[in-house]
């Protein structure tokens, strides 16, 4: 699959995309003397150049990604470190360049892109560091991770994506406007979508300081109407700046997962 993404510059590679007409110090390699020959007119061949493709692979390594319920296998954090490994190791595969960018409140860790046979290795070191274990600010990390990069990129965030909206929102406004292909993967427990607790309980902030004791059957039902609200407004806003959107649960098998993932954004590109 290397070389089957198309770059938005027009160069002189082999496959062809327009005709354009000639102004003044063009090449005129580049004339179209066919069409010449036909119109009379000067018109100039353009092509389309191919081009590899550069990820940077956003993993979310805060506080709130050490979560793992009591009927989990893995937390937030293993998972999306098994889905950032996939994702790496599937476009390293194919001869295109993955990078690394960990981060909680800041940018803890920058592995840029390479396609070079030991970059995966590289990128399950990082992870392995994991320091820190603070607030997300990833509004904030995304604004400053498109402030470095200078091509237009693919940027997958792989996050619980448990921050405001609005901000998230803005901030992946300013991505597509850079010309970055935006794919948001948001891992989440089962607890985090079921809330399946019964009995008296005490919830612990894992990046907010503070506790709540409550009855969890009291506001059960306002919690799932929240979270499905909030996964909807994060969804409809992807849709309209035309980036992806999709929600994986740590229980479910990435064997799964991860085709149905990239099969719904090729179905949608295409």
């Amino acid at each position: 699959m290397a070389g089957r993404h198309r770059s938005a510059l027009h160069g002189h590679s082999i496959e062809f995309a327009q005709h354009r007409e000639y102004v003044p110090g063009d090449d005129l390699r580049q004339v179209d003397w066919k069409v010449y020959a036909r119109s009379d007119r000067y018109y100039l061949k353009q092509y389309e150049d191919e081009t590899n493709l550069n990820c940077h692979l956003l993993l979310d390594q805060s506080e709130s990604m050490r979560y793992c319920g009591q009927t989990s296998s893995l937390s937030k954090l293993e998972y999306a470190q098994l889905v950032v490994c996939s994702l790496a190791y599937l476009i390293v595969a194919q001869q295109d360049s993955a990078g690394l960018i960990a981060f909680s409140s800041t940018i803890d860790d920058w592995l840029p892109p390479s396609s070079a046979p030991g970059q995966l290795d590289d990128m399950i070191r990082v992870m392995q560091r994991g320091q820190n274990g603070q607030r997300t600010q990833l509004a904030s990390i995304l604004e400053e991770t498109i402030g470095r990069i200078r091509q237009p990129a693919i940027l997958v965030v792989v996050s619980d994506l448990l921050v405001e909206a609005q901000s998230l929102i803005r901030a992946l406004k300013i991505a597509r406007h850079a010309g970055h292909d935006v794919m948001l993967i948001q891992v989440l427990d089962k607890d985090e979508l079921t809330f399946p607790f019964d009995d008296m309980c005490q919830f612990d902030g894992l990046e907010e300081t503070g506790q709540v004791l409550t009855d969890p059957r009291m506001i059960a039902g306002a919690y799932r109407k929240a979270m499905v609200a909030f996964q909807q407004m994060l969804r409809g806003g992807c849709e309209q700046l035309n980036a992806d959107y999709f929600s994986i649960r740590t229980d479910e098998s990435l064997a799964s997962a991860l085709p149905r993932l990239l099969a719904r954004r090729s179905t949608r590109r295409s």
